[in-house]
């Protein structure tokens, strides 16, 4: 598997828009992708990957997931809700249309992630 470094996107203006106008003082999931974006782009993971195969999905997102549930004290199955329906986490994964997040427990990274 190998994976194509595209950089950190930026947050889509009709997201940054509903969010900051739900959010005026903006919460911890907007400031940990304000403040702290640098840690989860994908150049911090492309050393792990390999030059050859189809193209992986990027770690960041669900490490970015992972640091939210952790700091929110969430279930899996409450994390993944929150990656679909609040608009202060979509923020922070810079996506206006959420993937599907689906908790697994088998999984040792817990995480399914797949493009709707």
């Amino acid at each position: 598997m190998s994976m194509r470094a595209a950089g950190l996107p930026e947050v889509p203006e009709q997201t940054a828009l509903v969010a900051a106008s739900a959010f005026p003082k903006g919460t911890m999931a907007m400031r940990v992708r304000e403040r702290l974006a640098e840690v989860f782009a994908d150049e911090a993971f492309a050393s792990a990957f390999g030059v050859r195969g189809a193209p992986g999905l990027s770690p960041g997102m669900p490490a970015l997931v992972t640091v939210l549930q952790f700091a929110e004290n969430l279930t899996d199955r409450q994390a993944a809700g929150m990656a679909v329906r609040a608009i202060d986490w979509k923020y922070a994964l810079v996506r206006h249309e959420a993937p599907s997040l689906r908790a697994r427990v088998r999984d040792p990274c817990r995480w399914s992630v797949a493009a709707d």
